[in-house]
């Protein structure tokens, strides 16, 4: 599995504000940011590692259709064989260096999300590297220093566990039952 750009750390913004938090954080200094939501994830993989700064910012997730098929297993809108094929495309993608796995997710706003959504987040995603999502407020204005501070302040921690460890075994993390404790939510 891809996980490092070619010589920086990447960081996938996720939540509704992700379009803001980019815009925000484009004049940091050693930061490049990339607007990849919505794009072929094979381009945003060879995007990213294509990217020089010390922190590569984004707002594409690699694991957005096993994240939404886990949700709407839980939520009793689809079902397990939805989850495994999206499971299994992840696991292609990131095998095939399609997809890259980022370092930090920085979680926009996780505790005004829907239940199973701030779940999937601070929970079963959470649960694999528990320093490696990180809850954060959207920002309030183009110069929000909380979130420029939060990215100068990565944390270090064990690095995420490789998803074919994993990935699998997502129908096995049940909503309320698995991370949350440590989040304040």
């Amino acid at each position: 599995m891809v996980s490092l750009s070619a010589s920086g750390t990447v960081v996938a913004v996720v939540g509704t504000a992700s379009e803001e938090a980019l815009h925000v954080l484009s004049s940091v200094p050693g930061v490049e940011t990339l607007s990849l939501q919505g794009s072929e994830p094979a381009l945003g993989a060879r995007r990213i590692a294509a990217a020089s700064a010390p922190l590569v910012v984004h707002d594409a997730d690699p694991l957005e259709h096993v994240a939404a098929a886990w949700v709407e297993l839980f939520e009793a809108r689809s079902t397990l064989g939805v989850l495994e094929v999206e499971v299994e495309n992840a696991l292609a993608q990131f095998e095939d260096g399609a997809a890259i796995m980022p370092d930090y997710y920085i979680v926009l706003d996780p505790a005004e999300a829907d239940d199973t959504w701030r779940h999937w987040w601070c929970g079963a995603l959470g649960y694999r590297a528990p320093r490696r999502v990180l809850p954060a407020a959207a920002p309030t204005s183009p110069r929000d220093a909380a979130l420029r501070r939060l990215l100068a302040a990565l944390p270090s921690s064990r690095p995420w566990p490789e998803p074919e460890t994993w990935l699998p075994r997502l129908a096995f993390d049940i909503p309320d039952r698995v991370g949350v404790r440590d989040t304040g939510l």
